[in-house]
């Protein structure tokens, strides 16, 4: 979810029908997120959604095409993680970076990360109607890793740099995974935070020294 401060200076500068759009696109998506994490994708209709975010049906598809189209719009915790490898400071590895961009994420969520992480298998990791999907995010993803570290080496991209892109994103995917879920399932809140913390700050040093 983007910062909420930053959202609403965005908005006072835009011009009233304007953010009437914006504020109505983002009320059905944090309506489709609250629903999936809820009860589950498949559990969800988009007339539930619609009802939550106070619009018709017939508005909902204005917005968005699908259901599915719903849970994949939010990109981001991606961006804020390949907007931290561009613009890192000189010394800093790209693990580094993911690694402190993602520690701050869920430091400052407002949700404990036990049920940030619990909410995402609920919502999206466990259901087969978006498997494909996620796959195909978590690629495409990668290719822009790949490209962004290509571009710094001003040389075109090697296996060795896919490699180092595989292994940032994998940060990503090992914090939203089933084992994930389990070695905090259980701990207290304040527990559980700092285990992802220093698990993300170890991870982002062992993938410095890939490649």
């Amino acid at each position: 979810m983007p910062d909420e401060p930053n959202l609403a200076a965005d908005l006072r500068a835009l011009p009233l029908r304007e953010r009437k759009r914006v504020m109505t696109r983002r009320a059905l998506l944090n309506a489709a997120e609250h629903l999936f994490e809820e009860r589950g994708f498949e559990h969800v209709t988009v007339a539930q959604i619609a009802d939550a975010a106070n619009v018709s049906v017939k508005t909902l598809f204005v917005y968005f095409r699908s259901k599915e189209d719903l849970a994949f719009t939010d990109t981001s915790l991606l961006e804020a993680c390949v907007a931290a490898i561009e613009r890192r400071s000189p010394g800093t590895s790209p693990g580094k970076a993911v690694a402190e961009a993602l520690v701050t994420v869920v430091r400052e969520s407002r949700q404990p990360v036990t049920d940030r992480i619990e909410g995402f298998h609920r919502g999206y990791g466990s259901s087969p109607a978006l498997h494909t999907r996620l796959l195909r995010m978590w690629e495409e993803y990668e290719d822009r890793v790949t490209a962004v570290l290509a571009a710094e080496s001003g040389a075109a991209a090697t296996p060795t740099t896919r490699l180092r892109a595989i292994g940032l994103v994998g940060m990503l995917r090992a914090l939203t995974s089933g084992e994930m879920r389990a070695a905090v399932a259980g701990k207290p809140p304040g527990d559980s935070l700092a285990y992802v913390c220093d698990w993300l700050l170890a991870s982002g040093g062992a993938a410095a020294s890939v490649g």
